[in-house]
């Protein structure tokens, strides 16, 4: 125990003398692990449990002496102007959540959130903030989400997002950005698994379609209410993004441009189309060799140049920047070449071009490469469907012959005998409830060949007196038999074949 619970345990009587209510609490304080300069709760902020919330206190500025065991922080609707460096005393090495929106704050200064390192939400919502400054978000390598929506931003300086590597949700709508902020995706140290952007109601006029069509994969871009020009680039992506049912495109796809035919991007649609399949197209090649590939649904003379991209299993190239001696050449009719084709170009490739009112959401804009013997590759989708087949096959097999063996031994061991016969004539051996599943083996009868079904009857018990001399009293009036429980299957009826073997006997 700390030294200063041991000098307050002096000063609390414990049979009921003296008692200080204040060095109680501070005491209890101390055992449970808190710091005696993080206890109290500011008279203007509200505490509980571990949640603090200063909200709606028209402070100007930051209260300096907050209690550090907060795991959430709610700052919001302040007139905060400045976040400076030391705008807390000590580190808040338990806070997650940080809320400063609907301030008044335009500075943030390098390193303010140091002394944060575990915050997993940070929303500066509705500020206004104009610039994000290089390493401005350092210390928050933890953050997961951060919103920026509502504030002045025209320009994001490299390395802003810099430490943001576990950064999964950005918000930067209705701002003023001009720019698309792209670094955001390359630089070094900046957000690895970014799944959501957006960057809705700014002043884009202009995205990086071949960059976009790279980052498809890896998230929802919003790009709505946007004055975004309507050119061949543009159109080629939303199409392509509408054919992929990008869920950013999909759910807002009015506030889009390019709408019509008849508005910008129409010169787009100057060019022949053929015909495109439903399903995506095999083309094989041999490890090594060339290989052509036309684009979908696009069949222009070769002089004719079109702005066309092909999404690669590795990369987007373009026809209109191409180098001799590239790997991957698109030439200006949209045919892609594979030059030395390696294994690793087995996969799908989409070929992104506008088409305007040629546009068919339900035909294929991809096709299937495959490099190497097309009966052994693995590649998605043929290997796939190549190995669910067999195991369908393989499972109906096997299936089949459980069920065999299944049968097989039913019949087997729960088909009984007929009953024994005594050495007196009488029936021995069926006492109790017997089943008989026996067939009778008089059923073929002058000649002529009766049905061989089997034939089941329930018996009562039947005391087994053979010791006795005396004549056996027959368990059931055979002769009184009726077709109730009795299973029929054949010509003749169990009742029949009971009566002829009772007479018999």
């Amino acid at each position: 125990m700390p030294s200063t619970a041991l000098h307050l345990l002096g000063k609390i009587s414990v049979g009921g003398g003296h008692s200080n209510p204040a060095a109680a609490a501070l005491l209890l304080s101390l055992c449970l692990g808190f710091p005696p300069s993080v206890a109290t709760c500011p008279p203007y902020c509200l505490c509980a449990s571990d949640i603090i919330s200063c909200s709606g206190r028209n402070l100007s500025a930051l209260p300096f002496d907050l209690p550090s065991y907060a795991t959430r922080l709610d700052l919001s609707h302040n007139a905060l102007t400045v976040l400076p460096v030391d705008w807390i005393s000590q580190p808040f090495n338990r806070l997650t959540s940080l809320v400063l929106s609907r301030n008044s704050i335009n500075q943030i200064e390098v390193r303010a959130f140091t002394v944060t390192p575990h915050l997993l939400h940070l929303d500066l919502s509705s500020n206004q903030l104009t610039v994000l400054n290089s390493s401005i978000f350092t210390g928050l390598k933890e953050l997961k989400e951060l919103l920026l929506f509502g504030n002045q931003i025209i320009q994001i300086n490299q390395g802003a997002f810099s430490d943001l590597q576990s950064l999964q949700r950005l918000y930067l709508s209705g701002n003023r950005l001009m720019a698309f902020p792209l670094g955001l995706y390359w630089e070094p140290g900046g957000p690895r698994n970014l799944s959501f952007l957006d960057l809705s109601y700014n002043r884009l006029s202009k995205v990086p379609v071949q960059s976009l069509l790279s980052l498809t994969q890896q998230g929802g871009i919003y790009l709505q209410e946007n004055p975004l020009v309507c050119d061949c680039a543009l159109l080629a992506l939303l199409e392509y993004w509408m054919w992929k049912q990008y869920r950013p495109l999909v759910e807002f796809r009015g506030e889009y441009p390019c709408r019509d035919d008849s508005g910008p991007g129409s010169e787009c649609t100057q060019r022949v189309v053929s015909d495109m399949s439903l399903e995506a197209q095999t083309y094989q090649v041999e490890p090594g060799k060339w290989l052509s590939v036309p684009c979908p649904g696009l069949a222009s003379p070769a002089q004719e140049e079109l702005l066309v991209f092909w999404v690669t299993p590795r990369t987007v190239v373009n026809s209109s920047t191409n180098d001799p001696s590239a790997h991957l050449i698109v030439f200006p009719n949209g045919t892609l070449e594979i030059r030395g084709a390696l294994m690793e170009d087995s996969g799908m490739y989409g070929c992104v071009a506008g088409r305007r009112s040629h546009y068919d959401p339900n035909k294929s804009l991809e096709v299937n490469v495959v490099v190497g013997n097309l009966g052994t590759a693995s590649v998605s989708g043929l290997a796939h469907r190549s190995g669910a087949e067999h195991f369908n096959t393989a499972f109906t097999t096997l299936a089949s012959c459980v069920v065999s063996i299944i049968l097989v031994l039913l019949y087997l061991y729960l088909t009984p005998c007929r009953c024994r016969e005594s050495r007196g004539g009488g029936s021995r051996g069926c006492g109790g409830r017997a089943i008989i599943l026996c067939s009778d083996p008089r059923e073929v009868e002058s000649g002529e060949r009766r049905s061989n079904g089997k034939r089941v009857a329930f018996l009562e018990p039947q005391a087994d007196d053979s010791d006795i001399g005396g004549l056996k009293t027959p368990a059931m009036n055979l002769g009184h038999v009726t077709t109730e429980g009795i299973l029929k299957n054949g010509s003749r009826t169990v009742g029949q074949t009971l009566t002829d073997a009772a007479h018999m006997a």
